[in-house]
């Protein structure tokens, strides 16, 4: 497991460590929440140095309705997150959510919002395309290699699967704590007052700081390694926080900030340079919001934290190392500093 091939599988858990009390669900996936797709497309060629792709996450309750109730939390408002004011405003998401480079962030919102209208049985005058991006050009040598098709295909092929992590969708390209990262991914069974519920995040991690797990601080050099990313301070991260409780867009709203505050644990700088955003939602839509108490609300927040924490961690173990054609190289955490 150890090295940096394309067949890294290890997962924090494998190591005998987890990270809180709460169990995971059965993939320990955003998409062990019911009622949500994922899908990814990914862009990874050696040869012409292009590290990309895009991530879509799908609630399926948007086939029957409108909208479903969602929060927005912003940390550091370097990015650009498409279709952010319209979800503070409202606290709805109209669209699947897709995570992809920065400026393939508007040419993947328009790909999106002709996806949604080609799937509309009845009319649409206005819609709310939401976008996320990380910024990947330290290693992708072209800025805009995402097109509609691209899009398309990670909406289309979007399961309830596992959820590939690393260097796949629109973590390919991305770099975090001074490694190579990407995508990640965990969940939290969380026993609720009026039963069990599942909290799932996906975190496209790509931010600046110095590495903390497994109780101590992870140096690239330390491990004889070149650290990953810009040598200034900048970098983003989007996480995305599901779960299949219709609560409201406020709690929604409070339930992303943990999201993002979570990556304070592993040890994320929120740097001048970074857009650190937060979107949580429900796959539930119900007459009425359910109103969480503040000893459930706790709880929901304890699994987002959790959950955050060791999907950034599983994104750096699934990441492979890549050697661009310029010369950069981005190494892959060694499987070593968890499994010694």
């Amino acid at each position: 497991m150890a090295g940096d091939g394309r067949g890294r599988t290890l997962r924090l858990r494998e190591t005998g460590r987890a990270v809180g009390r709460m169990a995971p669900g059965p993939l320990n996936a955003v998409t062990d929440v019911p009622g949500l797709l994922v899908g990814q497309t990914t862009l990874d060629d050696d040869e012409r140095g292009v590290y990309s792709g895009v991530t879509a996450l799908v609630p399926v309750a948007l086939e029957e309705t409108r909208a479903v109730p969602a929060g927005f939390h912003m940390v550091n408002g370097y990015g650009k997150f498409v279709g952010a004011t319209q979800l503070m405003e409202l606290a709805e998401l109209e669209t699947p959510v897709l995570l992809t480079s920065t400026l393939s962030a508007f040419r993947a919102a328009d790909a999106l919002v002709g996806w949604v209208l080609d799937r509309s049985a009845t009319p649409v005058t206005s819609l709310n395309p939401v976008v996320g991006e990380i910024n990947d050009s330290w290693l992708s040598a072209e800025r805009r290699p995402v097109t509609e098709a691209h899009v398309r295909a990670a909406l289309d092929g979007a399961d309830a699967g596992p959820v590939a992590m690393g260097n796949t969708g629109g973590g390919t390209g991305a770099c975090a704590l001074g490694f190579k990262a990407g995508i990640g991914s965990a969940s939290r069974v969380v026993p609720l007052e009026g039963g069990p519920a599942t909290v799932g995040v996906l975190v496209q991690a790509n931010m600046d700081g110095d590495l903390r797990v497994a109780g101590r601080t992870v140096l690239p050099g330390e491990l004889g390694l070149e650290r990953a990313g810009y040598t200034s301070p900048r970098g983003s991260c989007v996480v995305v926080v599901a779960l299949d409780v219709p609560c409201t867009g406020r709690q929604l709203e409070r339930i992303a900030a943990r999201g993002v505050l979570a990556l304070g644990r592993v040890g994320a700088a929120y740097s001048h340079g970074s857009g650190d955003y937060g979107l949580a939602f429900s796959t539930r839509v119900a007459e009425a919001p359910v109103v969480l108490s503040p000893a459930d609300l706790n709880l929901v927040f304890t699994a987002v934290l959790d959950s955050v924490e060791e999907a950034v961690v599983d994104a750096l173990l699934a990441a492979r190392t890549v050697r661009t054609p310029g010369g950069r190289t981005a190494h892959a955490l060694p499987h070593t500093v968890l499994l010694d």
